[in-house]
């Protein structure tokens, strides 16, 4: 306890003190306090804390929105957060570098959970902390010494040649054929490929303009098959909504993501081909790219990635290449 109203007394001060001063001012407390007990008064509510966590998460979530982070993202922060907060049960100014170490510790145990999910918690973790610390809420982040959780690093299955082809000659309709032919030539996410509109796509350039993460815009190409495919689903409907697909039954309505991914799904269970996702077409789409020289930055604009280490996890480069380099410039 006494710790703790140290530390809310230096929180008050930090406006007031520099560095040089606040080591003083606490060396004073910590001198003065030492022979002192507190107790905290017993009338204050049980509950006081999680109104002071909620109202700084609030208002950490709406700096969040105002950066352009996804209502998904915003969701993802949420939940984690609010967990932490009610198992730890302190007030944010009071959680200690340990208080998380168990908190993420004893998550996983219960949880059975991946290290790399239990990185993302620790890296929402850490983009809070840091905004409380910038905020001027609390005097140093607890996540700076919990470092980044050492995750395995698998090789990520692509599609092969063959396998598209596959799949392309195994559509049951124009519009499944226009979709997997996107998907597979502009590498965009499902969620971006939902929200296109007919208006969007530029047939001359072969080329169209979609949101990404954050609302961002980016041009994103396709080639002359997926021209032909994706002009003759247009051609062959006969209703007037302005989405690029929809689905196949009345009223036809704007396609959703979990529509693409169940009818991926289905296709891939009736060819016995395994994971097919749309998410796939995006990394099979990078690795290619690079496979054949394409420079990473050029992926890295291509994919929308604001982070070019980003792009590296997507990609994975053909070991044969890899060997003939090898026998080229040292071998």
């Amino acid at each position: 306890m006494k710790e703790n109203l140290i530390t809310e007394i230096e929180q008050n001060m930090l406006g007031f003190l520099d560095n040089a001063q606040m080591r003083q001012l606490h060396q004073v407390l910590e001198h003065c306090l030492w022979k002192v007990d507190i107790c905290p008064k017993k009338e204050n509510p049980a509950d006081e804390y999680s109104k002071s966590n909620e109202k700084l998460l609030e208002l950490f979530l709406s700096s969040k929105g105002i950066e352009g982070c996804s209502d998904k993202t915003l969701r993802y922060y949420s939940i984690t957060i609010r967990n932490m907060m009610k198992i730890v049960s302190k007030q944010v100014q009071h959680i200690t570098t340990d208080d998380l170490r168990e908190y993420l510790g004893e998550y996983q145990q219960q949880r059975g959970c991946s290290k790399a999910n239990i990185d993302n918690i620790r890296r929402n973790l850490s983009s809070f902390f840091s905004w409380l610390e910038d905020e001027d809420y609390i005097l140093k982040s607890p996540v700076r010494r919990i470092h980044k959780i050492r995750t395995a690093k698998t090789v990520k299955e692509t599609y092969s040649d063959e396998t598209l082809e596959l799949m392309r000659d195994n559509c049951n309709s124009l519009r499944d054929l226009a979709i997997i032919d996107l998907l597979a030539s502009t590498g965009m996410r499902v969620g971006e490929l939902v929200r296109l509109n007919r208006n969007d796509i530029d047939f001359e350039s072969r080329e169209c303009v979609v949101f990404g993460k954050g609302s961002k815009e980016r041009p994103v190409y396709f080639d002359a098959r997926t021209k032909i495919h994706l002009k003759n689903y247009l051609n062959s409907r006969t209703d007037a909504n302005p989405a690029l697909f929809v689905t196949l039954n009345l009223p036809h309505d704007r396609l959703l993501v979990s529509g693409v991914e169940i009818r991926l799904r289905k296709l891939g269970s009736k060819l016995n081909l395994q994971k097919v996702h749309p998410h796939k077409f995006r990394r099979t789409l990078a690795t290619r790219a690079i496979d054949k020289g394409m420079p990473v930055e050029q992926v890295q604009k291509l994919l929308g990635h604001s982070k070019i280490d980003t792009t590296m996890q997507y990609a994975m480069v053909n070991q044969n290449n890899v060997k003939m380099s090898h026998r080229k410039y040292i071998s």
